[in-house]
């Protein structure tokens, strides 16, 4: 059974929308890491605003929390572009 290039052609494009699809989940990902690691700074900033006392908390997971995220969109775009090339 021999492949129409109609059929490479609709082949070709699903697998670019699944592509961009992962792209866009990996995106996602970095995107609430970055929130992540934010979040306690915006809540510190909040309570200075309010004028509550502060408590500085020296071992927040915040960071790691965020770097793992962003880490984890990276590699989700990489494992993304090494299936759409197979």
């Amino acid at each position: 059974m021999a492949t129409t290039p109609a059929k490479k052609t609709n082949d070709h494009l699903a697998n670019e929308r699944t592509f961009l699809a992962w792209i866009r989940t990996a995106i996602g990902i970095m995107g609430f890491g970055f929130v992540v690691v934010k979040f306690s700074m915006f809540v510190k900033q909040v309570s200075i605003m309010l004028g509550h006392e502060t408590v500085v908390q020296q071992k927040g997971h915040s960071a790691v929390i965020g770097v793992v995220l962003v880490a984890i969109g990276a590699l989700t775009s990489l494992l993304a572009f090494i299936n759409y090339k197979k």
